[in-house]
């Protein structure tokens, strides 16, 4: 392997804040090669979602088998769904190989960040959509819910750390997967993020807030990081400390675009490339 290889399986974003467009900066930044499926096309930016619409499953999935099939992959991130039945194509995709379930083959990890919210309050998933990710939740490495999709996917009201922890040790039971719950949707100016692996170890991370309107696409680059580092072969915890260092340096690089929720700075305020002077 030369370069990691990464799908995003996820919805684009006109904006490019989040979505796809996110993941495809934060995988490039990071080192890996990505490579994209897109679910839904939405019309947005820093001021909400006006519109959006499912991809077709079949397109979906031709997408996905058309780098699978050339390019090989080495990670995959899933982001937003269009519909139900994308999720359940998705799933059935994904799901392990009867070698894979013996032990003999490498684990394909996959990092699934159940979209149902954007961060400017727009719907992003049905009641039919967030009940079929429970498939998706069955194939995946790890589920990076926030405290609200949290709540909504264990039925567990999270309003506290003590919740948090709850209700992510009942997601990761259920499922026999790892769970990074995220908190800086709860109160406070530290947040915490606690990771449940699938032998119940708890790894828990503490940080000041960020205080700042550009935080869109937090959740994106937060998953798409982390299947880049799992790629390039780090434990979990390794793989979500150092994706967490990168979104706080993404959201401090920020390029203070837009009048609401604005982008953050996947390419860190880098130099941009110039080509030589003639002569």
């Amino acid at each position: 392997m030369t370069v990691p290889r990464i799908l995003s399986i996820a919805g684009s974003d006109s904006g490019g804040g989040a979505g796809i467009q996110a993941d495809i900066k934060t995988i490039t930044m990071l080192g890996g090669y990505a490579m994209t499926a897109i679910t839904a096309i939405t019309a947005q930016n820093t001021l909400g979602v006006t519109e959006a619409m499912p991809v077709p499953t079949a397109i979906a999935l031709a997408q996905i088998e058309a780098v699978v099939s050339d390019l090989g992959v080495d990670a995959v991130k899933i982001g937003m769904i269009g519909s139900a039945e994308m999720a359940e194509a998705i799933a059935d995709f994904l799901s392990p190989s009867p070698a894979a379930r013996k032990g003999g083959e490498r684990e394909l990890p996959v990092v699934f960040d159940p979209v149902m919210i954007a961060t400017s309050g727009a719907v992003l998933a049905d009641n039919d959509t967030i009940a079929a990710f429970e498939r998706l939740m069955a194939v995946a490495t790890l589920v990076t819910p926030n405290a609200p999709e949290l709540a909504a996917l264990t039925s567990v009201p999270v309003d506290g750390e003590a919740q948090l922890e709850i209700a992510a040790r009942a997601l990761a039971e259920r499922h026999g997967i790892a769970v990074l719950a995220k908190g800086g949707h709860l109160a406070g100016n530290r947040l915490t993020d606690l990771l449940i692996d699938r032998d119940g170890a708890v790894t828990r991370w503490t940080s000041e807030r960020i205080e700042t309107r550009h935080s869109h696409g937090t959740g994106c680059t937060l998953s798409s990081a982390i299947a880049t580092e799992l790629a390039f072969g780090r434990t979990l915890p390794q793989a979500v400390e150092r994706a967490r260092s990168y979104v706080r340096a993404a959201m401090l690089a920020a390029p203070g675009l837009g009048h609401g929720h604005g982008p953050m700075g996947q390419g860190l305020g880098r130099i941009h490339f110039a080509p030589p002077q003639a002569g």
